[in-house]
């Protein structure tokens, strides 16, 4: 960018009321591949400045009756349109203070009057020049944050589908369906959408901890998919030494993600839900869950939503060995868990918006 040429025909606003100043900046110009706007008033150069094409560098003359310089160039900075658009100002003063003060408003440079027809072009291709570096980086940055954007938006997809994908493959073991996937991961949001101003809890339910709660709950039971056949689709209750082998689909889950994470060597923002969701949610608020036997606020948030979700579409569902509970009776066989198999607290929000639970089911029934 080392000729005027580089700019293509750049417009310049001229502002004084003194055609004798004027004249030679149209003149000097003329050859150059400028076209020129005239303002003889502050007020017409606000005018002017709004018109397309947008003025590429503004010459702004200091003194000026009504609105003076100090004054159009505030109002150019102010307004989002124009205030990328250099302002040089024209003007008699060469005081520092004065200098000083057009800074302040939003001037990039002085030209002193009587004007110097060369310094007055190298100084309008030096801002030209400024400008246009400016605005290829500003472009630039605009076209990287798109591109950003549309890649964390194809990684999130990519993430979801692997996901879906996933926890579908664990669901086909089973006498669950996908439904159940999708009903269980939108109650736990739901649930967690009510709690996040709660005191205890709105230390961990930011707006994104929420939405990775939310993306990592279908692999609730992903360590399903290590579970005997036998066991898995047994249809009558199971002995102990099955229940023992049942159990162990929270720790083969748990296990499982922690070697996909070890794979990438750092630990992965929502897959530390996901492994909590899995290896807890069949942990009970008095300890006689499992597999650890966890109790009260040592089990993770995140399980303690998940226990709620995963136990209400259980008891909604119809299943080879049991007929599906109405929402009525599911609603008050988890209530009646309340301080025993759930979180107190996540067990009186369950109540209060427990109709939202019944819209997702209804929504989202197995067909």
């Amino acid at each position: 960018m080392n000729d005027e040429n580089s700019f293509g025909i750049a417009t310049i606003l001229i502002v004084d009321d003194a055609p004798d100043t004027i004249e030679p900046i149209v003149n000097c110009l003329r050859a150059g591949p400028y076209r020129t706007r005239i303002a003889t008033s502050g007020e017409r150069a606000l005018e002017l400045a709004q018109v397309e094409p947008l003025p590429d560098l503004i010459l702004l003359d200091v003194m000026m009756p009504g609105l003076n310089g100090y004054d159009v160039c505030e109002r150019l900075k102010a307004d989002p349109r124009t205030n990328g658009i250099p302002v040089i100002f024209l003007t008699v003063r060469t005081d520092a203070a004065d200098e000083q003060h057009g800074f302040d408003v939003g001037a990039v440079d002085y030209i002193t009057k009587p004007i110097s027809p060369p310094i007055v072009k190298a100084r309008i291709r030096n801002h030209l020049t400024l400008k246009a570096a400016s605005d290829f980086l500003t472009d630039r940055n605009a076209f990287l944050e798109q591109e950003i954007d549309r890649r964390i938006t194809e990684l999130n997809a990519v993430q979801e589908a692997t996901i879906i994908a996933l926890a579908s493959l664990a669901e086909t073991r089973d006498a669950e369906t996908g439904n159940h996937i999708r009903r269980t991961q939108l109650y736990v949001k739901a649930l967690a959408d009510t709690l996040k101003n709660h005191p205890r809890f709105a230390h961990e339910l930011s707006d994104e901890s929420i939405y990775l709660m939310y993306k990592s709950a279908p692999l609730h039971d992903i360590g399903k998919v290590g579970i005997p056949d036998s066991i898995l689709l047994k249809p009558g209750p199971l002995d102990a030494d099955e229940w023992e082998i049942m159990k162990r689909h929270t720790t083969l889950g748990r296990d499982a993600l922690l070697a996909a994470e070890s794979t990438m060597g750092s630990e992965v923002s929502f897959l530390r839900y996901a492994k909590e969701i899995t290896f807890s949610h069949q942990e009970k608020w008095d300890g006689s869950g499992y597999p650890q036997g966890l109790k009260g606020e040592q089990i993770p948030i995140s399980a303690r939503l998940m226990a709620v979700a995963d136990v209400y579409d259980a008891l909604i569902s119809e299943r080879v060995y049991k007929a599906a509970y109405s929402h009525e009776d599911a609603v008050a066989t988890i209530t009646a868990g309340k301080g025993l198999h759930f979180d107190p607290d996540v067990v009186e929000a369950f109540t209060q918006m427990a109709d939202v639970f019944r819209q997702i089911a209804i929504r989202f029934a197995d067909t």
